[in-house]
């Protein structure tokens, strides 16, 4: 089965993720468990079918309760030429209603490498912790990057709207998860499928190179399809925020919110829920 399908429309496996440690709390992460102090504020991504930069971004914005007018002031501040390029809408899966980010970006031909990255960052009105999380992440891609392409970091760069749309996931998604700051971040172990991708370089077998450099260290489960269910991106945020791997965690529920990607996988779940409440244990 060939699968052309990428969680966003552009967060291509061919292209994209250094370590920053998340610097809230965290509990102990191993076959028994976690422990979680009480009262603390948590977010957890309940991950079905994978994750993707614009399913982050998307859960974020629901999970904050942001207005267009709002997400597009942070995108302004980040980047002028992002403004306007994030809508949420909503989507059913299998008549379950849950939330899309449809992401138009501006067509432009400039190619970016590290150091261009960074000077936007540097540039940008985010908080100096938001720099520094898609600092880490953009580190990520491009060291990946160059292990994958036998390339000096220096080498690596990011093309045309590939690079807008991880500008934009990476910068916009740190800012939000700054804002959110849960006391703890608590991730489901990632579903993994076999299969095929088919991407710039054609052809290849999933999980793709990029992805299996960023595996190391990461808890996954199989998966009941086949194709691509993590992004890069997607991997290049959770090591930069550093969370903890495992079950469900004891909270009461504030908020839970429903996030597809763009592709729908058959006969198996679909989508991630981000849910935010309090530790009660």
């Amino acid at each position: 089965m060939t699968n052309e399908y990428h969680h966003s429309h552009h967060d291509q496996s061919h292209c994209n993720i250094g370590v920053s440690h998340h610097h809230h709390e965290h509990g102990k992460h191993s076959e028994q468990g976690y422990k979680l102090k009480a009262g603390k504020k948590v977010l957890t991504i309940r991950s079905h079918s994978g994750l993707s930069g614009d399913m982050f971004l998307c859960g974020l914005i629901r999970t904050l309760g942001l207005s267009s007018q709002e997400t597009d002031n942070i995108l302004n501040g980040i980047f002028p030429a992002l403004k306007g390029s994030v809508q949420l809408v909503k989507k059913e899966v299998n008549h379950i209603a849950g939330w899309h980010c449809s992401v138009q970006l501006p067509h432009e031909h400039q190619h970016r490498n590290l150091d261009d990255i960074f000077k936007i960052i540097s540039q940008a009105q985010l908080s100096e912790k938001a720099k520094s999380y898609a600092v880490s992440a953009f580190s990520f891609v491009a060291e990946t990057e160059a292990a994958v392409h036998s390339l000096n970091i220096e080498e690596v760069h990011f093309h045309e709207v590939g690079a807008l749309d991880s500008i934009l996931d990476i910068c916009l998604t740190c800012e939000l998860f700054v804002r959110l700051n849960p006391d703890y971040f608590v991730v489901s172990p990632l579903p993994i499928a076999d299969g095929v991708i088919h991407c710039a370089h054609g052809f290849i077998p999933s999980p793709a190179p990029a992805v299996q450099a960023l595996l190391a260290g990461i808890p996954v489960r199989p998966f009941g399809a086949e194709g691509e269910t993590i992004t890069p991106t997607a991997l290049a945020l959770l090591k930069a925020f550093n969370p903890t791997f495992g079950g469900w965690p004891m909270i009461v529920v504030e908020k839970i919110s429903t996030i597809y990607g763009t592709y729908t996988y058959p006969e198996v779940p679909n989508g991630a829920l981000f849910v935010y409440g309090t530790s009660y244990v």
